[in-house]
């Protein structure tokens, strides 16, 4: 806490990539940021910054600090917010993380109705299909399909999801429609890869019968994006394997049909994920309590899909 304005310099000075900047932001002469930063990296015996007369660049070090800094100085704004939660206004940056399919087709929509409602929000919406980690990341809330093995993380479900095969009608008037998961080998397969690898092996259960199929990587048209795969589907490219939640629209509409409806998949419920704190800034709060509505919602849209 003794540093804590030099940190929030340094945490200005990443952020602009200048020094200059960030001491005029803060009140502070060129002489006494540079002065300021020196100071704080004696302190630490690190090198925060790689110096030049054009830019500053962050160190690896200084790119491990500025993560942790921005969470610590993110915590006492909340720290701030928490003790005016009683206002009927919610305020402050608010970076949620989603898949891209989902946050593509669906979330971005909710959102968009989140800030209209709170406009001193200040929203940012990340899409990758790979878990962030949310304290590099800096995210306050990531929705995902299942429930990770990070016990950093606390998981919020907000609905239940089932993962189940789709096709276009196209593509299934000029392949046919399996009725057995043994069927499958006949078909061509659109597959999501990502660091974990390829999810190509499924397993199936029909009352007290199991099947279990490998999609062959030689017949699959693969990629690491979850809304490139579906749009695929829909062209008629192949089989594809997506949660009811990003194809529900699409199966409404006609667009896409499951595959083997009475055979499940394991289910992955979608859940909210916190990092651990002692408590929820009240942005965040207000936006799990959205969300839960519009889950809730939309899940009663679903159901057919979803049973």
């Amino acid at each position: 806490m003794d540093n804590l304005g030099d940190i929030r310099l340094f945490v200005e000075a990443a952020s602009q990539g200048s020094l200059s900047a960030a001491g005029r932001k803060l009140g502070l002469s060129p002489a006494a940021a540079s002065a300021r930063l020196v100071k704080l990296e004696g302190v630490l015996r690190t090198q925060l910054f790689e110096r030049s007369t054009r830019r500053l660049r962050l160190t690896d070090e200084g790119r491990v600090y500025l993560a942790h800094c921005q969470h610590a100085l993110q915590t006492l704004d909340d720290a701030r917010a928490a003790l005016q939660a009683g206002r009927a206004a919610v305020s402050g940056a608010l970076r949620v993380s989603a898949t891209s399919d989902f946050g593509r087709a669906v979330l971005r929509h909710w959102l968009d109705e989140f800030n209209e409602r709170h406009p001193q929000v200040t929203l940012t919406l990340v899409l990758s299909d790979s878990l962030s980690h949310l304290l590099q990341d800096d995210i306050d809330m990531a929705i995902r399909f299942g429930v990770p093995a990070d016990s950093a993380m606390v998981a919020k479900r907000l609905a239940d999801n089932r993962r189940a095969l789709c096709a276009s009608p196209a593509y299934l008037a000029a392949h046919g429609t399996p009725r057995h998961p043994d069927e499958l080998d006949q078909h061509d397969f659109i597959l999501l890869g990502s660091a974990a690898g390829l999810s190509n092996n499924w397993r199936f259960t029909h009352g007290a019968q199991t099947a279990l199929f490998a999609a062959p990587p030689e017949r699959s048209r693969q990629t690491n994006d979850g809304a490139l795969a579906r749009e695929w589907a829909i062209e008629g490219r192949g089989v594809v394997m997506k949660s009811i939640w990003d194809i529900g629209a699409d199966l409404q509409e006609g667009r896409l049909q499951l595959l083997l409806p009475e055979w499940r998949c394991p289910d992955a419920p979608v859940n909210a994920l916190f990092q651990r704190t002692p408590y929820m800034a009240p942005r965040v709060r207000t936006l799990l309590d959205f969300l839960e509505q519009k889950f809730d919602q939309a899940s009663e849209v679903l159901q057919p899909y979803l049973a």
